[in-house]
Formats: C-alpha cells, structure tokens, sequence
C-alpha cells in the first residue's frame, strides 16, 4: 500500500492550504484515514481522522473550525484542507491508514504511512 501526499508549501498566517493523499495498492474504503503532524522536537499528533465512509470525523483541539478532513472512495483520496493557518500549524504533515472500523488516536494504530508533506506558516 502506498500513501503519497501532494499540497504542502509556504504560507503567510491567516492563509490556506490544502493537503491531498493518494492511495494505492490497498482498498481504501476499508481504512480509516488520518493526518498527523510533526513538529521539529515535538511528538508526533493526530490532527484529524474520518472513518470508513466519512461519516465520522475527529480533530485536535487546536484545529476545529480551522480544519477540515474529507475523502473521496472514489479517487482513493483523502483531503485536509486547512484554513486560517497560524505559526504553530508548521511542521511535517503525514497521511497515515488504519485497517480498523473505528477512527484510532495512537500512530501505533496506523499501518501505512506517507512520506509526509512540510506546511511551513510564516508570521
């Protein structure tokens, strides 16, 4: 399974963006989605994650109402698009699978991963 994700760039605060992963080699109706993010010497955290068909989302505190994750069964994609990026939104953004029903909070859940993608918000 391979999880590529597209999007990622330089942006003033307040500006937006928005992340796209590419599925392959899987069914990916059968995964739950999630994005996470890294910053530099900073752990690793869940920033949102849908479910199985989309019904079924869940996001960091620190971004609800600013982001929002979708997905397309379809094109075998999952989105985030990130509004009103602040600083402290800076860090690598991974796309990450679970083959589990359930939307999972821990990266040991996960069982594919991306590259990651860098999304870097300047003040």
């Amino acid at each position: 399974v391979q999880l590529v994700e597209s999007g990622g760039g330089l942006v003033q605060a307040g500006g937006s963006l928005r992340l796209s992963c590419a599925v392959s080699g899987g069914i990916f109706e059968t995964y739950v989605m999630g994005w996470y993010r890294q910053a530099p010497g900073q752990e690793r955290e869940l920033a949102a994650a849908i479910n199985r068909n989309g019904g079924n989302t869940y996001y960091l505190d620190s971004v609800k109402g600013r982001f929002t994750i979708s997905r397309d069964n379809a094109k075998n994609t999952v989105y985030l698009q990130m509004n009103s990026l602040k600083p402290e939104d800076t860090a690598v953004y991974y796309c990450a699978a679970a083959m589990t029903p359930y939307i999972q909070l821990a990266p040991r859940s996960y069982d594919y991963w991306g590259q990651g993608t860098q999304v870097t918000v300047s003040s």
